[in-house]
């Protein structure tokens, strides 16, 4: 299988995108108030699941060895992330605090 040579761009450029999202990430999980670190652990775990997706997807493209143990982990990482985000906000909506 042949892979184009501007997709495996595209993938780094997403990769490196997710680097500088888990960089501003960790400041904002690191200045946060103790009541606040709860959403920004979430938002770190988002951002480091999206990295292992991407540097999965980059290392399978690229890589003759198969990484694709690092792109489903990433993918079932995001996917608990999400459940948990939701499942917040669903409880934040039924009990609306005054």
């Amino acid at each position: 299988m042949d892979i184009p040579g501007w997709l495996i761009w595209v993938a780094l450029a997403l990769f490196l995108v997710q680097a500088l999202g888990l960089a501003s990430s960790v400041r904002r999980w690191r200045r946060s108030a103790p009541g606040e670190r709860s959403g920004a652990r979430l938002d770190l775990l988002d951002m480091v699941a999206g990295l292992m997706l991407m540097g999965g997807l980059l290392l399978s493209l690229t890589v003759a060895g198969s990484w694709v143990w690092l792109l489903v982990t990433g993918f079932v990482l995001m996917v608990g992330v999400y459940t948990v985000k939701g499942l917040r906000l669903l409880r934040a909506r039924r009990h609306p605090t005054t």
